[in-house]
């Protein structure tokens, strides 16, 4: 996995959730938090506190087992 996939896909979504970014960059949730670490060092990413909500309306997952990540730069 490359951390520019990673980048462009939350430059265009601004807001994803860890399995959902799992699922469209076929990448493992482990792998993809090593990544979104190094973004978050760089101020690029910031990782949303537990119990926001994805903003997807749906209500069918709990807020506070949904890892959020918001493209900031």
């Amino acid at each position: 996995m490359i951390l520019s996939r990673v980048t462009e896909y939350l430059k265009t979504h601004r807001r994803a959730a860890l399995n959902d970014m799992a699922v469209g960059l076929d990448a493992t949730p482990e792998a993809l938090r090593e990544m979104l670490a190094v973004l978050e060092r760089k101020g690029r990413v910031h990782k949303l506190p537990s119990g926001t909500a994805c903003g997807g309306g749906c209500n069918k997952c709990s807020p506070t087992s949904i890892e959020l990540y918001e493209w900031v730069a």
